[in-house]
């Protein structure tokens, strides 16, 4: 298996990330040996915070039922009697202006429902991650979106907004994707005003990471270059 404990050192380092990068694996059986979720939480997002500090374990569908906009992301249905919900919640954010309805049908989804979803530090991953998630400030983790395309894994429009549960199955289908992330999402995770997202597909990390030292000397040398220019050139 991948030394991702080696992996998430990287990352951690090029990138002074103060959470944990996670592992998000999507399953089509319930794997054994690993902590089921117990209790409840307002979304699927929220799991990313436990698993940040540092729990392993598993979610199954009817523990995704109480964010609507979640579940449709991941491509789970709402049980019988709360099918109404996505519309309700759609309706409401609608009302607000926050969303209009024709951008719902171009909200990326899985392309399968999963039996179970694996949540998991990077480095103590149980099985290779379907996406990896790094929360960062942007003039650090601009360096992720630029190794990606140095490799060759970033997708074509790289940036997006809300939701950000979205970013999923975006990098599952595009590439490397940033998020400047939703305020449910800062709400429910405690991601920073100052912080946003890389979504890395796991097929992506590898390569990614592969890069991140000549971007990070690149982006050192380039620092230097571009402060000398501004001394020299600026008049005001």
């Amino acid at each position: 298996m991948t030394d991702y404990r080696a992996l998430e050192r990287q990352l951690t380092e090029h990138t002074g990330a103060a959470r944990r990068p996670i592992a998000v694996t999507f399953r089509a059986a319930v794997p054994g040996g690993i902590e089921k979720f117990s209790g409840t939480q307002p979304s699927g997002c929220s799991f990313w915070r436990l698993a940040a500090a540092g729990r392993v374990f598993y979610t199954t569908p009817e523990d995704h039922a109480n964010c609507a906009i979640g579940a449709h992301t991941h491509a789970i249905p709402l049980p019988a009697g709360r099918a109404a919900e996505l519309e309700l919640t759609l309706s409401f954010m609608t009302g607000l202006g926050y969303l209009r309805p024709e951008e719902v049908e171009a909200i990326p989804r899985l392309a399968e429902t999963p039996a179970a979803v694996v949540y998991a530090p990077l480095g103590d991953t149980p099985f290779d991650p379907d996406v990896v998630l790094v929360a960062g400030q942007p003039g650090r983790v601009m360096l992720l979106q630029e190794a990606a395309i140095r490799a060759g894994v970033a997708a074509p429009a790289p940036l997006l907004a809300r939701p950000t549960c979205m970013a999923l199955p975006a990098a599952l289908a595009q590439g490397v994707v940033s998020s400047t992330a939703c305020v449910g999402n800062r709400v429910y995770t405690d991601l920073g005003d100052d912080e946003l997202y890389v979504a890395i597909p796991g097929r992506a990390l590898a390569p990614l990471v592969a890069e991140l030292s000549t971007i990070t000397s690149a982006n050192a040398a380039l620092r230097e270059y571009h402060a000398q220019r501004r001394k020299d050139l600026a008049t005001a």
